[in-house]
């Protein structure tokens, strides 16, 4: 192509829940350098959940300065970049020092719940989904503001005056990256915070006054591919445009090239989020299920059907950590194909509530089934199979993929990714459980992946996204249903009791 130069490469900046990386791809979506660093949480309380801001950019300047140098050594330049980011999370800092007043609130965290019970109480529920496409959930920013703004001392004044800047960690990001030149975020992520019309695409000003949030606290929405100014040359070297920015999840839609109304994409990893493309008309989906910005270009918005799975990998990792029943997440995928069946063992992993479709804050994990024959194997396969029957449920209440969606054609399959897509037992019960065939990729960080198409289109590497997907996305494997529909009946039966013996409401 015209302009594209010799050796270019796209830096997506993936900064998540557990860790922050940096993946250096090519023009062809291949992975030419990265880097990964954990970042630490923190829980003050039951339900409560924090990152410490200045980690959130120690990690991620670490991993982004690594990639690219890593990349330069393999004779590529970084000609853009991308940021991709764990939506919701909440940050506020002094725009004089750049400093956060308090700890990041994760997307995780519950200390909102309370509230939002009080708005759906109050008959705000409908209002709010007609607005942002949202139920009215501690999930979002929006309660997770106002409770910065209203507990942080001075913080309410200094936000109407103007000292001090909203923004989700994408915002957060470009805020430093940019020495504090530009306080902006792409559509994506705007949408996840429930004080944005999806229709307008505006901030809502009646949702501003409700949460008790100063317009001049937010930042400018933009498009999610474009220029969003430049990196300070004393980060890498030299200046490089930042081109994309995306939430993680939309950016995985984008980078498993879910480009078609009704094409479905799921990723597994804290939790669980799938998507489907929804099209140019805002889709009106069914009860617990989300209507959000899949992505903004040229102005032109394409929205995405989601459901919001809290604890997927999660799970794993507290029969890991919390338990010591594992000594690691991978040997999860031995011993659940070691049994014949799971035991009528079921782990309902709703250690911070039940996200989609129940919307069950109040909920808590549950472990049901257990006999004396019952060992590690046992609780393994019930992790893994929880994160099958979530996948399932949503799928049903969303349209499944094989049946056609209610928000376009269907697209026959469900795309996986994140780091359990690479565990060929659950990518198999995922696809027995939900009678829908599963499509892995070549290329498994979609979500990064996705940054970098934006990023490239932003920057004019590409021709247009379409281009972006063509010269980017492989498949690698799909696992094919094969289980009777009996079986399958019986076993998600026994789910869905589990499921109603952890429910609060």
């Amino acid at each position: 192509m015209p302009g594209r130069p010799a050796g270019a490469a796209i830096l997506a900046i993936d900064q998540g829940t557990t860790s922050s990386r940096a993946i250096a791809f090519d023009l062809g979506g291949n992975i030419v350098a990265s880097a990964q660093q954990p970042l630490p949480q923190h829980f003050p309380r039951d339900g409560w959940v924090e990152q410490d801001p200045e980690d959130i950019w120690r990690t991620l300047l670490a991993t982004a300065r690594e990639a690219t140098a890593e990349a330069q050594g393999r004779g590529f330049a970084v000609a853009a970049i991308g940021i991709v980011n764990q939506r919701e999370t909440t940050v506020v800092w002094d725009r004089g020092t750049g400093r956060a007043i308090h700890n990041a609130i994760v997307w995780q965290d519950r200390r909102g719940a309370e509230r939002c019970r009080a708005l759906v109480g109050a008959g705000a529920a409908p209002a709010i989904r007609k607005t942002t496409g949202l139920v009215p959930d501690s999930y979002f920013s929006a309660t997770k503001l106002e409770w910065l703004l209203g507990h942080v001392e001075g913080a309410g004044a200094a936000a109407r005056n103007g000292d001090l800047a909203f923004g989700t960690v994408d915002s957060f990001l470009l805020w430093r990256l940019t020495g504090g030149a530009v306080h902006a975020t792409d559509a994506t992520n705007a949408s996840r915070t429930m004080l944005f019309d999806i229709e307008t695409q505006g901030w809502d000003g009646a949702l501003c006054r409700e949460f008790g949030v100063p317009a001049a606290v937010l930042p400018e929405v933009r498009d999610s591919a474009g220029a969003f100014g430049t990196a300070d040359p004393e980060i890498f070297g030299a200046p490089v445009p930042i081109t994309g920015i995306a939430g993680d999840q939309q950016a995985a839609l984008v980078g498993q090239g879910c480009l078609t109304p009704g094409m479905a994409k799921s990723t597994y990893g804290t939790g669980c989020f799938i998507l489907v493309n929804g099209g140019r008309d805002r889709p009106e989906p069914g009860e617990g299920i989300l209507a959000t910005v899949a992505w903004r270009l040229g102005g032109d918005t394409v929205y995405a059907v989601e459901g919001a799975i809290f604890n997927a990998g999660t799970a794993v990792q507290w029969l890991r950590d919390g338990l010591g029943v594992i000594g690691d997440s991978a040997a999860s995928e031995a011993l659940a194909a070691g049994l014949a069946d799971n035991g009528g063992v079921y782990l309902v992993p709703a250690f911070t509530g039940l996200g989609a479709p129940w919307w069950d804050a109040g909920a808590r994990g549950g472990l049901f089934g257990l006999t004396r024959d019952t060992g590690a194997a046992h609780l393994a396969r019930a992790a893994l199979e929880a994160c099958g029957y979530q996948t399932a449920d949503l799928l049903e209440a969303m349209g499944s993929p094989e049946g056609g969606s209610r928000t376009g054609s269907g697209a026959g399959r469900l795309r996986v990714d994140g780091g359990m897509a690479a565990n060929d037992w659950l990518m198999q019960f995922i696809a027995d459980i939900a009678g829908a065939p599963v499509e892995r990729p070549a290329v498994t960080e979609t979500t990064a992946l996705g940054a970098a198409l934006l990023a490239g289109v932003g920057a004019g590497l590409y021709r247009s996204l379409e281009d972006a997907v063509a010269a980017a996305w492989r498949a690698d494997r799909i696992f094919t249903p094969s289980m009777a529909a009996d079986r399958r009946r019986a076993l998600r039966a026994g789910w869905r009791a589990a499921v109603e013996r952890v429910r609060s409401e």
